[in-house]
């Protein structure tokens, strides 16, 4: 009978060695097989690199280069390419960037083009398939269509996008199982071939991220719920603030375009989408500027860049230079697209922050019958297209969604999506659905010699519509606000649209030389950090979802302070954690409660720590944590008016509201609406005082801590693109929103340089929040970090030749 055990053994040992082969979904959590995600000769070990390696040199034979390239890693792990030609350039770019980012660069564009679910399945309740649902129904692939359309419209930027996809394909046919990235291994998937496409889907998966925002809906919701004067009180499309971009008052020396026709009409739907799709992050921003030799210690011009966005790692940019015999640049590239996107040359430097105009416009659409094969349009039906898109799920069936395109744009809600309560249907406008290409403006940037190469390389750029900052050796700095910009009627793009008539629709678009920008300002720098474009008689009709009204003053002040700027000042102005909105707020809100002697110890003690404040979000600052919790609980009590279930709303911007505060306290929308009694901003700033302090003092118990500290208390991290907590890095900064140095708690600086353009040589200073790498596994991964948090920064070897002695990895490709 011993046969029996023996037979329960090997069945049981069968089983075993199978479960360790394959890949197990726990809920909505993928692990993959335990057996080769172990294997020390195959598994992830082998993504684990040595901290001692020594300096080298590879040779690599590739049938698609004509000429030898080099790529000369330095210290930092950045590559600097040598190449006889363009074509052979950007092959290597591809080559190079893929064997340090690959993961990355298909991971995104998996996630922008709706193909998530393919990867990890659909997700716990389907939160994944409804995400890779919502990104086709915005037309993603579309716009990237539209997007690769123009890239290969021009001799350069098409041959710059298909030998950077050559170059990444030749770097992935060099992999097996053991060299892929760590990401592959622990999701059990290889990567694919790169495309064109992909390409052009990482730019517009930039253009979602900054220039999808909107609130059309919640407006049309606000004005349906409450009326125009509301509307216009809370919402005004310019707030009472100053300092635009540009500010040259009755000096926009052109005729502007007119449009004929009637005002729009006001919409009178309410619009009940209980979960829109999230457009573009309102923490999303930048800093940017550039500082004439007239007021700089060094007598040439300084510039710096400070690009704000979702933190991520691997890390958003990839630092590179670029050289050929007609080219040398260097600075931050995109991993999956080719270029340098924000830099220098031998002779210029530029940098770029978000413009905030609003480009995106909904239209109801009025289908025939409930088939939806027509619409109307102009007095007559029209055939509307059908797309169907399937979705490989993972571990599932494949998924069919219809998505039905009109004349406007996609209908992106319909009774499959995301509208339960509201059967109507809206098409989705958007600029980045039009032919454009960006991909020759950065071509002609990188080879720029002055302000007349970077005027003609921005004339081929549409969007994400940006503020492009720049200096020269010359002497020159310019701002110029550009985009493809729709000429727009009074409150047109405010509200959803009736989509029955194309004379809603974009009748124009401002001509480029009439945006706004400027030339070396008398008061000897430009700069943006995402407020009001120009003056109020710049003669254009311009709206969008906020602009910012607190940095760009706090940065024009300390700018126009100084007459003798040096490299370390505009350093220092990066990590400035001054916050001119607590600064505006705070003694109004203090004095407010300040004759309330019936303040318990725990308060008391925080409004003797408020009123002792500096304003600063430094890392130690107790202040700066009961502030922000105080703003936190004031704002829902405020605008309770606007908790409607099952309805898109959005409150009025902090500026609007401390505005309001202090000129009207005894204004009706601060009348709880839960109450008989008749409160004022008194009686909701004391509440909403004591609730932070009482949420304060449970963190402090929940977190064993005795202080407050603001680092603490913000618990900032850089999350993985995979958002496993593990994969998570923590970090210790100060700063936040509406502060120059707007490090958030997930969202901050991205890339922070500094450049002197001086004539004897271009000297340039970065940092950003991560590393070189995109292997877990290298201590280049998060090189950069603690200098970023610390605001320290590398110097850039902007090489002119190949140094004769390797400092990291040198990799000579060579033709077969």
């Amino acid at each position: 009978m011993r046969i029996v055990p023996f037979f329960i053994s090997l069945v049981f040992t069968a089983g075993f060695f199978y479960m360790l082969s394959i890949s197990h979904e726990i809920d909505g959590n993928r692990i993959p097989p335990l057996g080769k995600f172990l294997d020390p000769f195959h598994g992830f070990w082998q993504n684990i690199e040595s901290n001692n390696t020594q300096p080298k040199q590879e040779e690599k034979l590739l049938g698609a280069v004509k000429d030898e390239v080099i790529i000369y890693h330095d210290s930092l792990l950045i590559p600097h390419l040598f190449a006889e030609n363009d074509a052979d350039l950007y092959l290597a770019q591809g080559y190079v960037t893929a064997m340090h980012r690959l993961w990355q660069m298909e991971f995104q564009t998996h996630a922008a083009a709706g193909r998530i679910s393919e990867i990890t399945g659909a997700g716990k309740n389907d939160a994944v398939l409804n995400y890779d649902r919502g990104q086709r129904r915005l037309g993603m692939v579309y716009a990237a269509e539209k997007a690769l359309e123009g890239m290969l419209s021009s001799p350069a930027s098409k041959e710059a996008v298909e030998q950077y996809t050559k170059g990444v394909n030749a770097y992935i046919e060099t992999l097996s199982y053991k060299d892929f990235p760590f990401e592959y291994k622990l999701l059990d998937y290889a990567p694919e071939s790169w495309t064109t496409l992909k390409c052009a889907l990482l730019l517009r998966s930039m253009a979602q991220t900054l220039n999808m925002g909107d609130k059309d809906i919640e407006m049309t919701n606000t004005l349906r719920l409450f009326g125009k004067e509301a509307v216009d009180l809370l919402f005004p499309d310019r707030e009472k603030v100053g300092e635009p971009i540009v500010s040259k008052p009755n000096q926009w020396n052109f005729p502007a375009i007119s449009l004929d026709g009637k005002p729009l009409a006001l919409p009178e739907e309410l619009i009940q989408l209980q979960q829109k799709i999230p457009g573009s992050d309102p923490n999303t921003g930048s800093n940017n500027w550039a500082v004439h030799g007239s007021k700089t210690s060094t007598g040439s011009p300084m510039l710096s860049s400070d690009p704000h966005l979702n933190l991520s790692l691997p890390s958003i940019w990839f630092a590179i230079q670029l050289k050929t015999k007609n080219m040398n640049v260097m600075g931050a590239s995109l991993p999956g697209a080719p270029h340098v996107i924000i830099g220098f040359t031998d002779s210029v430097a530029w940098a770029v922050t978000n413009a905030q105009r609003d480009l995106v416009d909904w239209y109801q659409i009025k289908f025939k019958d409930d088939k939806k094969d027509s619409y109307q349009l102009d007095g007559s039906w029209i055939n509307s297209k059908k797309v169907i898109e399937k979705f490989t799920v993972r571990g599932r069936e494949t998924y069919i969604d219809t998505v039905i395109y009109t004349h406007w744009g996609p209908v992106v809600y319909d009774e499959s999506y995301q509208a339960e309560d509201n059967l109507k249907h809206y098409a989705f406008r958007w600029i980045a659905h039009d032919v454009s290409n960006e991909s020759q403006t950065f071509y002609e940037l990188n080879r720029a010699k002055n302000y007349q190469d970077y005027m003609q390389a921005l004339n081929y750029y549409s969007g994400p519509a940006q503020n492009f900052a720049f200096a020269s050796v010359q002497g020159d700095v310019a701002m110029r606000v550009q985009g493809k910009f729709p000429i727009r009627r009074k409150n047109e793009g405010k509200f959803v649209l009736d989509g029955s008539q194309t004379s809603n629709g974009w009748q124009a678009f401002i001509p480029n030389e009439q945006n706004v920008m400027e030339k070396n300002p008398l008061r000897g720098f430009v700069s943006s950090a995402n407020q009001y474009p120009a003056d109020s008689t710049y003669p254009y009709y311009i709206h969008a979802r906020s602009f910012e009204a607190y940095r760009n003053r706090r940065i024009n002040e300390v700018l126009g302070k100084s007459n003798q700027v040096k490299v370390e000042d505009l350093m220092q102005l990066h990590s400035d954690n001054y916050n001119m909105k607590a600064a505006e707020s705070l003694p109004y809100f203090l004095s407010t409660i300040g004759t309330i002697s019936a303040l318990n110890k725990a308060e008391k003690k925080a409004f003797d720590k408020l009123s002792s404040w500096d304003f600063y979000y430094d890392v130690d600052s107790e202040g700066a944590s009961y502030y922000e919790a105080w703003w936190d609980a004031l704002m829902p009590l405020l605008w309770d008016e606007f908790d409607v279930e099952k309805t898109s709303l959005t409150y009025p911007t902090s500026y609007q509201t401390i505005y309001l505060l202090k000129k009207y306290p005894e204004l009706k929308w601060f009348d709880f609406q839960s109450t008989p009694e008749k409160e004022n901003a008194q009686v909701i700033l004391l509440k909403a005082f004591r609730e932070s302090v009482l949420q304060i003092e449970n963190w402090k118990k929940d977190k064993g801590f005795e202080k407050v500290r603001w680092a603490d208390y913000k618990d900032s991290y850089i999350g993985h693109l995979l958002r496993v907590s593990a994969l998570n890095i923590k970090v210790q900064h100060g700063g936040n929103h509406d502060i120059v140095n707007a490090h958030s708690k997930t969202h901050g600086p991205s890339w922070r340089m500094v450049s002197s353009l001086e004539k004897n040589g271009i000297k340039t200073w970065a940092t950003y929040p991560g590393g070189q790498s995109g292997n877990p596994g290298s201590r280049y991964y998060d090189r950069f970090l603690s200098h970023w948090t610390s605001g320290r920064y590398f110097e850039l070897d902007f090489m002119q030749v190949i140094p004769e002695q390797p400092q990291q990895l040198t990799i000579i490709l060579k033709p077969e």
